[in-house]
This record gives structure tokens, C-alpha cells and sequence, in this order.
């Protein structure tokens, strides 16, 4: 289903840069045309003013005439007569070049492709005309839509091959990470049930009661574990827990697999019906994660404290440690896929934990808190 939902979105944003690149395209030709229509008429205005200039008496004043024809100054224009023989000029560069004649003949025959040209009577049965061809604002005014067009497409090409690359790039460290999660989470109670098969070895006697509850724990666990990988990427049943007896729970089993120099702490005020419709399997994960996660930020020495409070609507657990602390700026970097400060991390633990009280469950969890010195606390909101 998110595939799907990326897809639209992926599709979405194309439609809309193309629409904006049409639009982009269509007001830029509708203001080319416009320019254009206003060149036509700046050359046939200069093309009546030298025509009236030609046709002046000797002491007529004519210095409006010359104002007109000197006002133009981007169009370029070429006053040739019926054998294509160049009369006059203006706005073309000459300068720069040895053979004159050929470039005003060369500068003509564009211009001819360009505009019709405007016709000057200037004898009975016998007419010059007037060529001329767009200003360099006008050229690059023309050619602007296909740049712009050009470059949204550049655009969304790059945006493309970026949003895929980083996209296969978290797949890629979620899969290795949920690789190693799986044998992580898997190590614990393995490790466990071969520590008990050396000490049977060792003492050469059978279990009592005390051990073979203890291995039984530790088969629950991968119980545990397995039914944990089995409901992600599906929807998981959600039914009214006790929130505080989960916790305590889950917190038991951690604290006798941990180093005696943790120390674990339960605070939870007086409450009165505080059950929460949750996955057991999966929130007992975001505890062992939380619990984790405390442990590597404290170097494996520290205190780790769990507080639970309720109000009308919600259950509120913090979980609080004594480790090294969280900058600011990465509240909310730790919670994706493939952050981590340690140096062999793989950084899925928060993660997931995101995911499964987010999604799942409908709640929130966010850093409530970090410093320093007083170390870190998440916060887990569930609603009643």
C-alpha cells in the first residue's frame, strides 16, 4: 500500500511540474507574440518617418522625424530596393567584420524569412522595402520556453534518479538492518539456553525447577521473537492490555539479562484502570529497544528509569537513562532508518519502535528531553 501511495505521489509531482512547465511555456509565447507585434510596429513607424523624411521640403522642420528614426535602437533593420541592393541600414554591427556587403546580403536573406517586409512607394511604379527581423530580447524571449522546459525536465530527471537512489538506499539499510536485528534479537535467548547446557555439562546434574523455568523463559522469548518479524508489515491485533503488568514484564526479563551494573528503576503513580488497546509482542520490542538503546547511550554502566502516568485520555510512559545525551538538532534524526552513533550500529532499533508505536498503534514517541548530563528520555504516548 505505501508503494502505491509513493507511486501517486511520484506521479502527482510530475503532472503538476509539467502543467507548471506548459503553463510556463504558453505566457511566455502569449508576451513573445505580443513583443513581436510591437517590433512590427516600431519598424513600420521608423519606415513612414524615413519615407516622410525623403519627401521633406529643403527648409521643412524635420527633427521630429529624425527623433523617430533614431529612437530605434534594438530592431535591426535593412532598407533595400526591388534588386535586393542594400540602400540603408540600422542596428547591424558592421565593425566587426572585413566584408560589409556580404553580411548586410547574409543579415537580408534572414531577414526575408522572418517578417514580411513593409513596402515604401517612393516613385510612381517604382517601391524600395523595409526588412526586418526580431530584437536579441525578442530572439531569447522565443527561445526561453524551450529552456525553461529543458530545464524543469533536467528537474525532475535529477529529482527521479535522487528520490530512487534514496530510496534503494534505505531499503538496503533496513533489510541489513532488520537482518541484524533478527540475530540480535535472536542471540539473547540462545546465548542463554547454551550457557545452561555448559553448566549441566559441568555440573553433570539434571536441571532443578529454577533452571528449567529460566530455559523456559528463554524459549518464550524466541516464541517471542518469531511472532515479533511475523506481524511487521502486516496490521497486528490490537486488545486492551495492562499497561503497567506489560511493562513490569517486560522490564523483569530485561534486568536479569543485563550487567548488574544497570540499574533499573520502576516508577508508576497510582493508577486506576490503566489499560491501553495494544500488541503485546510488539510493544514488549519498542520496551527492548527503548531498554537497548539506554544501555549502549550509558557505555553499559548507568541507570535506566521507567515512569508511567495516565490522565483521561492517555498513558504516558517515559523512559529515562543516565547516558551521554542526544543533540538537539537530532531528536528526530534518531528515529530513521540507518542512524546510529555506534561504530558497529545499524541504527533499526528506534526505528521500528517508531513504527510500531506510530503506525500501529496510533500513538506517539518523540524525545522528551536530553542533555548531557542528565542523559535522555523518550516518551510513549497510547491512548486509553
Amino acid at each position: 500500500m505505501n508503494f502505491k501511495f509513493k507511486r501517486y505521489w511520484k506521479l502527482l509531482l510530475l503532472f503538476f511540474a509539467v502543467n507548471i512547465a506548459i503553463l510556463s511555456w504558453l505566457y511566455t509565447n502569449q508576451l513573445a507574440n505580443k513583443l513581436a507585434k510591437e517590433e512590427s510596429k516600431k519598424a513600420a513607424t521608423w519606415t513612414a518617418a524615413m519615407q516622410r523624411l525623403a519627401q521633406a521640403e529643403s527648409d521643412e522642420d524635420v527633427g521630429f522625424l529624425l527623433d523617430i528614426i533614431r529612437s530605434n535602437e534594438t530592431i535591426p533593420i535593412i532598407l533595400a530596393d526591388d534588386s535586393d541592393n542594400v540602400l540603408n541600414f540600422s542596428n547591424i554591427d558592421t565593425n566587426a567584420v572585413k566584408d560589409k556587403e556580404a553580411l548586410l546580403k547574409r543579415t537580408l536573406a534572414k531577414m526575408k524569412t522572418e517578417n514580411v517586409p513593409i513596402e515604401v512607394e517612393y516613385m510612381e511604379g517604382h517601391k524600395n522595402y523595409v526588412y526586418f527581423k526580431n530584437s536579441v530580447l525578442l530572439s531569447q524571449l522565443k527561445w526561453y520556453p524551450f529552456l525553461s522546459l529543458g530545464l524543469v525536465a533536467l528537474f525532475i530527471g535529477i529529482s527521479y534518479f535522487a528520490f530512487s537512489s534514496s530510496r534503494r538506499y534505505e531499503q538496503n539499510q533496513v533489510w541489513v538492518g532488520l537482518a541484524k536485528e533478527t540475530a540480535h534479537q535472536l542471540g539473547t535467548p540462545i546465548s542463554s539456553l547454551i550457557a545452561w547446557v555448559d553448566l549441566f555439562k559441568a555440573i553433570d546434574s539434571k536441571p532443578d525447577t529454577e533452571m528449567l523455568n529460566e530455559m523456559r523463559k528463554d524459549i518464550t522469548r524466541l516464541e517471542l521473537v518469531t511472532e515479533r518479524f511475523s506481524k511487521i508489515g502486516s496490521d497486528p491485533v490490537l486488545v486492551m492490555e495492562d499497561i503497567p503488568e506489560l511493562v513490569s514484564e517486560s522490564v523483569a526479563y530485561l534486568k536479569a539479562r543485563a550487567s548488574q551494573k544497570v540499574v533499573f528503576e520502576i516508577k508508576f503513580e497510582a493508577l486506576h484502570s490503566c489499560y491501553a488497546k495494544v500488541n503485546r509482542h510488539l510493544f514488549d520490542w519498542v520496551i527492548e529497544n527503548l531498554t537497548k538503546n539506554a544501555i549502549d547511550a550509558m557505555d553499559g554502566r548507568g541507570e535506566i528509569t521507567f515512569s508511567l502516568s495516565e490522565n483521561k485520555k492517555y498513558v504516558v510512559l517515559d523512559v529515562r537513562d543516565s547516558g551521554k545525551g542526544i543533540s538537539s538538532s537530532d531528536w528526530q534524526q534518531v528515529f530513521k532508518p540507518g542512524y546510529t552513533t555506534k561504530k558497529r550500529g545499524w541504527g533499526l532499533g528506534l526505528s521500528l519502535a517508531k513504527r510500531i508505536v506510530e503506525e500501529y498503534h496510533k500513538g506517539h514517541i518523540f524525545v522528551k528531553d536530553s542533555n548531557p548530563e542528565k542523559g535522555t528520555t523518550f516518551r510513549i504516548i497510547l491512548k486509553k
